[in-house]
């Protein structure tokens, strides 16, 4: 099966977020997609996305990525999905998408790559071992929800007050 790897456009978006949408299925939390096609369009200058595309024109695996910058290394990729539909699994499709992903990080001169895998998916940790990535297991990812931004300074106002009161005591 021919593949083609490219740069994808705002006419994929509605693909890819049919592919993140069987990605959340994967792993158990459909519920948690809140994303739209309209808010990719507004937000599209914060990612980037490269798509595998068949002859047919059939969208069957992406990977979304952005450009971050840590402390410790600098400018940094940070591949925040990579899916192939389960009928092209195998295909080495996955390969094919992180090469490119790679090869981006490598013309950008980013010094880091870095992406999560669920702890129980282990054709993914496999593919990732295989081809050289350090699995990291001390660090634990921390996150707020848009609720949990929006609630964040109420709750913060609260602890203090609670703190200052029993520093009293």
């Amino acid at each position: 099966m021919t593949i083609n790897i490219r740069k994808a456009t705002e006419a994929d978006f509605p693909a890819i977020l049919g592919l993140i949408k069987e990605l959340a299925l994967f792993e158990k939390a459909p519920e948690k997609v809140t994303n739209t096609v309209e808010q990719m369009k507004e937000e599209q200058g914060l990612f980037r996305s490269i798509v595998a595309e068949t002859k047919t024109g059939e969208i069957v695996g992406m990977a979304l990525y952005f450009f971050a910058y840590y402390t410790w290394v600098g400018k940094s990729l940070y591949l925040d999905d990579l899916y192939v539909k389960e009928t092209h699994r195998k295909l080495k499709i996955g390969t094919a998408l992180l090469n490119e992903v790679m090869e981006i990080a490598r013309i950008e001169n980013c010094k880091r790559v870095r992406w999560q895998v669920l702890h129980w998916n282990e054709n993914a940790i496999n593919l990732y071992k295989k081809v050289g990535a350090f699995i990291d297991e001390e660090w634990l990812n921390c996150d707020f929800d848009a609720e949990g931004i929006r609630k964040f300074k109420a709750n913060q106002v609260e602890n203090i007050d609670k703190s200052d009161e029993t520093s009293h005591i």
